[in-house]
């Protein structure tokens, strides 16, 4: 199952990432469209990779583990760059990658207990106006001169950390109600206790 399609499809997902980091580094419009390019195909494969893997019933625990940690990658990585190189706002950069992190370990921690947290609807628009707002902002000023190409990357990174605080917040509300709901296991009493409450 490693060398299935969906697993292939995840792996390139990571496996571009060093090309795209490199492109930051060239000057001139060229690098920023190839950047942009190869972010959107490697978004794409995000929902290709499940897609395939679910109507060829090729999902395996290998696919499982390593499909979010390659979103993750590649997100986390292209706006390190472009906060770096002041290419993206800070704030909304930082609420997202926080975000990241926290359902991680929350996702981590339902799991160890047998308990799914699955995607919401609204964290799939999120999603979706994320990796939208991230292409754009790699292109930036390269893009058309009539349009304020920044400015509405921008305004999608504000709009896709508004919807990554609701939705963190809902995924963070379901694990501690379910961390409360859990009763801790009942201490053994001693022997001595035990009859004594049997001569009761």
């Amino acid at each position: 199952m490693l060398t299935s399609a969906p697993n292939l499809l995840t792996i390139g997902r990571i496996a571009v990432i060093p090309v795209l980091v490199l492109c930051f580094y060239f000057p001139g419009e060229l690098p920023r469209y190839l950047a942009c390019t190869l972010f959107t195909a490697a978004a794409i494969t995000d929902y290709l990779d499940g897609y395939l893997a679910r109507s060829w019933r090729q999902q395996s625990p290998f696919g499982r583990w390593l499909d979010p940690i390659a979103d993750k990658l590649l997100v986390a990585a292209t706006i390190l760059m472009l906060v770096g190189l002041d290419r993206a706002p800070l704030l909304p950069s930082l609420v997202i990658l926080l975000r990241e992190i926290t359902v991680s370990g929350l996702r981590e921690y339902m799991a160890e207990v047998s308990v799914g947290l699955p995607v919401s609807r609204l964290a799939k628009w999120k999603t979706a106006v994320q990796m939208v707002a991230i292409g754009v902002l790699i292109v930036g000023d390269a893009g058309p001169g009539l349009l304020p190409v920044r400015a509405i990357g921008e305004l999608g990174l504000w709009v896709a950390a508004a919807l990554t605080l609701v939705t963190g917040y809902d995924y963070l509300r379901a694990g501690v109600r379910h961390m409360l709901a859990e009763r801790p296991p009942a201490r053994p009493q001693p022997a001595m206790a035990a009859r004594e409450i049997e001569r009761a």
